[in-house]
């Protein structure tokens, strides 16, 4: 292995390491609501998972979700239990924000591509969180029958809906701002 892709993998897992640590603190930046199944919370961990992904690629970026994200349910007793499937699900965030941004749009930064990569991932995480909620938690773990299981994914689609929202606003701003300071200090192929 040569000096220069060395160099570029230790960045990239350095990069990896920073963006799951940035999604760990801004999953904890929240504000929890009490609901009659449970907690919601509006945070903006979704924003830095979709932003890891534009960043690092689908495979990196992806990984760097879903590791910020279950740390967070790991430090959290209420949410230990659902760390595995978080690592999961919020690494298809990430997977799904990169593969948009470097397969579809061809890791061209500007507000539209980061708009629609970070949109396509918030759609997927909502879909794969609110199935969570009927089937996961509804369903199997508290043996509601649907209506109930129903009612549970009527309740937190607001919050689920309103941090996909977040995300698509602050993700691509700050996509496109990193991505230009990578650019000036010649890091950007480095990194893809």
């Amino acid at each position: 292995m040569n000096q220069t892709k060395h160099h570029s993998q230790v960045l990239k897992l350095c990069m990896a390491a920073v963006m799951a640590a940035l999604v760990l603190v801004a999953s904890d930046l929240q504000i929890q609501i009490p609901s009659i199944l449970g907690m919601n919370r509006f945070h903006l961990g979704n924003s830095m998972c979709a932003l890891a992904g534009i960043l690092l690629g689908p495979w990196w970026g992806g990984l760097a979700s879903g590791i910020g994200s279950a740390l967070f349910d790991l430090s959290n007793p209420a949410y230990v239990a659902s760390a595995p499937i978080t690592f999961l699900t919020k690494g298809i965030y990430g997977l799904v924000a990169g593969a948009m941004f470097v397969h579809v749009f061809r890791r061209k930064s500007n507000y539209g591509s980061e708009v629609a990569s970070t949109a396509a991932a918030a759609v997927t995480y909502i879909v794969l969180y609110l199935g969570k909620k009927f089937f996961l938690d509804g369903l199997l773990v508290a043996g509601l029958n649907t209506t109930t299981a129903w009612a549970a994914v009527v309740e937190a689609a607001p919050s689920s809906v309103f941090n996909g929202v977040v995300a698509v606003v602050i993700a691509p701003i700050l996509g496109v701002a990193v991505q230009k300071a990578l650019k000036a200090a010649h890091l950007e192929r480095v990194l893809a």
